[in-house]
């Protein structure tokens, strides 16, 4: 019957010892390695990547522990679920320990209703929870189911640890393939350790497939190479989901990259945003947002540059929409960065909110209508172009304002330029 199971499902570690990888959570005098030797589980939350071990680890303490166990999946359970599992716990005919370890997969599709049904139960001691997400919990959890658990987060595994993993898949004849006369080049195992991207369950079920499609050779064996491994991979997985964590971290990078002056590591995360499936339109947002705010006037052509690039993803699409990301990603990247603009009108806004600014100054304002210009509008006003240089010195700010500087220029790029050409027009006011 085990043989029906799929691979990953049948090579799941069975005890603590057979479990490869996440040695900073679960290796030997480790929190967690302790509770599960100690048979002390409290409520605890595994996130990570799907195929890193989270299900394993709940099925390692299922085997282990001495104490009632229970599985739900949050996507077809319901409240429902959870009362029946308090009341078969409180009753002693079937509970005589009064206490369920309650194992929860993909518990970030709970509703705030039912992980409000779970928390009183948790608090009490009732059920000792283990939640399984891929979801940053910290966002997508309850706040207070998330204080009384343990929070332990599993990282991809490396490509060694995936090694280990196939390595066993392929030999182990009682789970695994270990029954078939396999001939498995190495070059195909260390591959598919690689390109699996730390996700076992990827790896043993891209193995398995290529098992069962290959025939059998004249010498009796089933030959696996590189080639047969690539057929029934094809594509490199990367741990991106577009609606969860990962989206925001990938965009963070990016962004973080042109504003830090690093065009290989810009391009690098919109190459994984693309290939994602990432909305290049939004991609196309973003960089015309960093180059405003994070180059501004060092090189005020970078706005342009972007902006034309997103008409031009707009215009033309995937997948020649990819050139047009990159060439402004770069030109973001490597430009000279200020932000002065930015910082201006940050302060600005702080004040209009915060402070009494007055009113705009009668020799600026509009008079549109002869009785306006009757009652001052627009009197004394200096119109720059009959002036030398088209400089003319008067005031623009209210007088609650008067001399605030707002825009204060680097000497980056173009905008050494204007710091200089602002320096001297702000030291003939205050000469005067």
């Amino acid at each position: 019957m085990e043989k029906k199971e799929p691979l990953a499902y049948r090579m799941c570690p069975r005890t603590i010892e057979e479990f490869v990888g996440q040695e900073d959570i679960i290796g030997k005098d480790r929190l967690l390695y302790r509770m599960i030797k100690a048979d002390r589980i409290s409520s605890i939350i595994l996130y990570g990547p799907p195929g890193t071990g989270k299900t394993s680890l709940a099925r390692i303490i299922a085997s282990t522990t001495k104490t009632h166990f229970e599985k739900l999946n949050a996507v077809t359970a319901g409240i429902a679920d959870i009362k029946r599992i308090v009341d078969e716990t409180k009753n002693p005919f079937f509970n005589p320990k009064g206490k369920t370890v309650l194992f929860i997969d993909e518990i970030h599709r709970f509703n705030k209703a039912q992980q409000d049904a779970l928390l009183p139960h948790v608090e009490n001691g009732t059920v000792v929870l283990i939640g399984a997400t891929t979801e940053n919990p910290f966002f997508e959890v309850n706040k207070a189911l998330i204080s009384r658990s343990n929070v332990f987060m599993l990282k991809p595994l490396s490509p060694e640890d995936i090694y280990k993993i196939v390595k066993l898949a392929i030999t182990d004849k009682e789970r695994g393939l270990g029954e078939y006369n396999l001939e498995v080049e190495e070059e195909a195992i260390r591959f598919i350790s690689d390109i699996s991207n730390g996700d076992a369950r990827k790896a043993l079920n891209a193995v398995e497939l290529a098992v069962m499609t290959s025939e059998i050779a004249e010498d009796g064996k089933i030959h696996i190479d590189v080639n047969t491994i690539e057929q029934c991979v094809q594509k490199r997985s990367i741990n991106f989901d577009k609606s969860g964590e990962s989206h925001y971290d990938n965009i963070s990078a990016f962004i973080k990259s042109m504003r830090g002056s690093d065009p290989d590591a810009a391009v690098f995360y919109l190459a994984r945003a693309l290939y994602a499936g990432e909305d290049p339109e939004f991609l196309a947002r973003r960089i015309i947002i960093c180059a405003s705010e994070d180059v501004g006037m060092a090189n005020p052509n970078a706005l342009v540059v972007a902006v034309a690039a997103a008409e031009g993803v707009h215009r033309i699409g995937m997948p020649e929409a990819r050139i047009l990301l990159a060439q402004a990603a770069v030109t973001v990247a490597t430009s000279p960065k200020s932000n002065a603009s930015y910082a201006a009108i940050e302060k600005a806004l702080w004040d209009v909110e915060n402070k009494k600014t007055g009113e705009v100054p009668m020799h600026l304002r509009n008079a549109p209508v002869k009785g306006m210009a009757d009652l001052g509008y627009g009197k004394g006003y200096k119109y720059a172009h009959d002036y030398t240089g088209n400089y003319v010195e008067q005031d623009y700010l209210p007088e609650e304002v008067k001399g605030t500087v707002y825009y204060n220029p680097t000497g980056n790029g173009y905008e050494s330029r204007v710091k200089e050409w602002l320096d001297k027009i702000r030291k003939g006011k205050k000469e005067s």
